[in-house]
């Protein structure tokens, strides 16, 4: 078997794949275990990955092989690769596909009609019986048998043939996941209302527009010309990288009645703005279904949050009736790892509609990756964010962790405190506002965005920095036009509390100041990156600061945070936070940036 000592990789036979940082094949073993493992674990020289039965489903629904995967495991290995976990990856990733949605034919129907002396329509009016098909007769047998599953399959089309009322297609293919044997869903969609629409030559302002070839290729292999291999999957791009254009391509390819579902109302407007940018619909057939305007168009953009909204815990969720208010022909979910859970209940509902994930990240913190994939859809397309720096279409990003002390009156505090109350007593250190001034000092001319997660902090850095602050009160109009202003460079620094991890268009932000977060969130550290990758002008280098209290829960939880940074195959430097207030007052101000010819203005405008 293929192994060679001096390879970094050490496979073990408990899933798990220990990857040497320093060993000099490191970058090579990653990227080519990246698209199949788990990270787990990111310390200083020893990287823990796990093969997952979700990664690994994952990546043989974006067409990776078994032995694709166990070839990159043995070439890197430093040992021989045992031999029970290379049988259970070939077994796992071959369960993939073993059983598969179909509809029904009406052949079969007539058939069981004949034999039974029942008919058996579906209950859903105008929408075909499907039938579920397994590889082989024991499969079947085995999994039918399964309370959860037993109750939601209908009569025996034969040994390896079941139906299944298509209302229970979404429900189906989740319990299918639990148990182990994830259903590759052939069953096809409704086509939806048509709607003419196709991409601009030109944006508004007039400049060229052009699409990117890995944003050409993510829609293509989304739609799949519009065969039932396609319609539902997961596209992964890095925020800055034009996920947005990803699903205007997808709506231009379809021509359909489109539904987009994001984070908030600034996303929204960005959405409707993007629409109208860069393809010939006219303002009439975009609309806004929001708290705040209700236009229901051949083309709308709604927020998660009013989807989940109801009166109390107990009741209806009324606007719901949003997915029938037309005959929607794609239904695309913004930042997918944020669906909440009444989302994911409508979801499981509407399996005939064409559903277009997109997220620059997998992860979510509630657990819920295999309702993403049995819902929404398994990742079709990932390019690594790296990849994209190389090329020049995101910007290279400098991560720094700052770890800054706290004074004795607090390290008194929070030594007494509750082990809940740890948390924010470090989070909150009044110590970190000093690096946060030379920061500042440093990227004077640059746009800098401070954000975090306390309101008492921010607006603390407001009222000494004379900073404008945006949370979840700020007016929309008023965000709009602090906005606006950022962008148009008559203010350079901006402080946000959580509004800013979403779906903001702030493409000349260079530096990234995070005072607080949200205990270990991987996906939140994912946005907040993504908020200073778009490629600036001048070519300059991003930065991303994270101010975290020494010796607390705090920088505990930062390490795992940092996950998601070295699951992208970032490294991150770490500082004292003294030590960097020397450094800046002895180095001064950094030069400032170029924000003439814009990346639109070069007509790449992602």
């Amino acid at each position: 078997m293929q192994f060679d000592p001096s390879n970094p990789l050490i496979v073990q036979g408990d899933r798990s794949v220990l990857l040497e940082v320093d060993n000099p094949k490191y970058t090579q073993a990653r990227d080519s275990i990246a698209p199949f493992a788990e990270l787990e674990k990111s310390p200083e020289h020893i990287h823990t990955y796990r093969l997952t039965p979700l990664s690994l489903w994952n990546a043989a629904a974006a067409g990776l092989t078994a032995e694709t995967m166990v070839e990159a495991l043995t070439k890197h290995s430093k040992f021989p690769v045992p031999g029970n976990l290379l049988t259970d990856l070939r077994e796992i990733v071959n369960r993939y596909g073993r059983l598969k949605l179909e509809k029904a034919t009406p052949e079969e129907l007539a058939k069981i009609t004949e034999l039974t002396g029942q008919e058996f329509p579906s209950s859903i009016p105008g929408m075909a019986m499907l039938k579920l098909v397994a590889s082989d007769k024991g499969l079947l047998d085995e999994l039918g048998r399964q309370p959860k599953l037993k109750k939601l399959l209908g009569e025996s089309i034969s040994e390896v043939v079941r139906l299944v009322d298509p209302a229970n297609r979404g429900v189906v293919k989740q319990v299918l996941v639990e148990l182990g044997y994830p259903a590759q869903d052939l069953a096809g969609y409704t086509d939806g209302a048509a709607l003419e629409m196709a991409l601009r030559e030109n944006m508004r302002d007039g400049l060229p527009f052009h699409v990117r070839d890995y944003q050409k290729d993510a829609a293509a292999v989304f739609y799949a010309g519009g065969d039932v291999t396609g319609g539902s999957g997961v596209i992964v791009l890095p925020c800055g990288a034009g996920k947005t254009v990803v699903g205007i391509v997808a709506m231009c390819l379809m021509k359909r009645n489109t539904l987009v579902l994001t984070t908030g109302v600034t996303a929204v407007k960005q959405w409707r703005r993007e629409i109208l940018d860069k393809t010939d619909l006219t303002e009439e057939l975009v609309g806004e279904y929001t708290g705040e305007t209700k236009l229901i168009k051949p083309v709308t953009v709604a927020t998660y949050q009013i989807l989940s909204h109801r009166e109390d815990k107990s009741g209806d969720f009324p606007h719901f009736g949003l997915f029938d208010q037309r005959d929607w022909g794609l239904i695309i979910y913004d930042e997918v790892h944020l669906l909440p859970a009444p989302v994911f209940r409508i979801t499981a509902q509407i399996q005939a509609r064409r559903r277009l994930g997109l997220t620059a990240t997998l992860v979510r913190e509630d657990g819920r990756e295999g309702d993403v994939f049995s819902l929404v859809g398994p990742k079709k397309y990932d390019v690594p964010w790296r990849e994209l720096e190389g090329r020049g279409f995101i910007a290279e990003a400098a991560c720094s962790e700052v770890r800054v002390a706290m004074d004795a009156e607090r390290r008194l505090e929070y030594a007494v405190a509750e082990w809940r109350s740890k948390f924010r007593i470090a989070s909150d250190n009044p110590a970190k506002d000093d690096v946060v001034a030379a920061l500042l000092e440093r990227f004077k001319e640059h746009r800098v965005i401070i954000i975090g997660q306390y309101l008492d902090q921010l607006r603390r850095l407001r009222e000494r920095f004379e900073i404008p602050l945006i949370t979840g009160i700020t007016p929309t109009s008023e965000r709009e036009e602090l906005y606006k202003r950022f962008r148009e460079g008559h203010e350079r620094h901006l402080i946000l509390s959580k509004v800013g991890n979403f779906a903001l268009d702030l493409p000349d932000a260079s530096v990234l100041i995070q005072v607080s977060g949200t205990f270990g969130s991987r996906q939140e550290e994912a946005q907040r990156l993504g908020r200073v990758l778009r490629p600036k002008a001048g070519g300059e280098s991003a930065h991303f600061y994270t101010l975290v209290s020494r010796d607390s829960r705090e920088q505990d939880f930062a390490h795992h945070r940092q996950l998601f940074l070295t699951e992208q195959g970032y490294s991150y430097r770490i500082d004292d936070g003294d030590e960097l207030i020397a450094e800046i007052k002895a180095e001064g101000p950094a030069p400032a940036p170029v924000y003439e010819d814009s990346p639109a203005a070069k007509g790449d405008k992602a």
